[in-house]
């Protein structure tokens, strides 16, 4: 399970305010990546909260309800689009958010512990910790975040392009989801440059 043995190391360095950030939705074919950071008091404990990806979304939607709405958990989101991604690719829009989110916080943090590979020129002192959500608990609370918030936003999406099943796969390029890309097309929010969208004999635009 994760800790706070991450937060509390750095804060004995001299770093006050840790922050932990994550981002889901680097994967799927269509929507936005979103990314989310977290400054968790001294002391935090949670007997459920966990890497994302272990949790069911029922408990994802129950922990998201409980760190969004604490008056001493710092946390902010920021996403990047469909347009960002076919613009400045994936990888590029993920880092990019991840910073967004981390300068948003009404606290800027001294430090980020951010999840996976370090992120080369963030604007705070950083690093990155691979498998991160399942070690610390701030990157944790940012997976949550980060994964029922977009969740969300596809839920709200497959309103409005119920032919494409994006309440079922998020946008996750499951066997569902690309016979319906064969049979419409791509939608606004499918990602141009993704191979299975990009490859497709038919117009993008």
């Amino acid at each position: 399970m994760p800790s706070l043995f991450y937060e509390q190391a750095k804060r004995k360095e001299g770093y006050p305010l840790v922050a932990g950030i994550d981002e889901a939705g680097r994967g799927p074919l269509a929507g936005p990546v979103s990314a989310a950071a977290v400054i968790l008091p001294d002391g935090f404990a949670h007997a459920l909260l966990d890497d994302s990806k272990k949790l069911t979304e029922k408990r994802r939607e129950i922990i998201y309800e409980e760190i969004t709405n604490r008056d001493d958990i710092v946390w902010a989101m920021s996403l990047g689009d469909r347009e960002e991604i076919d613009s400045i690719n994936i990888l590029k829009s993920t880092h990019a958010a991840m910073a967004r989110a981390a300068q948003k916080l009404k606290q800027l943090p001294d430090y980020c512990l951010i999840d996976g590979l370090p992120v080369p020129g963030f604007p705070i002192a950083s690093e990155g910790i691979v498998k991160g959500d399942g070690k610390s608990l701030s990157i944790a609370a940012a997976s949550i975040i980060a994964k029922v918030a977009r969740d969300r936003m596809m839920l709200e999406y497959a309103k409005m392009y119920p032919e494409y099943g994006f309440e079922r796969h998020k946008g996750y390029g499951t066997k569902m989801h690309l016979e319906a890309l064969r049979k419409y097309g791509p939608c606004p929010i499918h990602r141009r440059s993704f191979a299975p969208i990009a490859q497709l004999s038919l117009p993008l635009d």
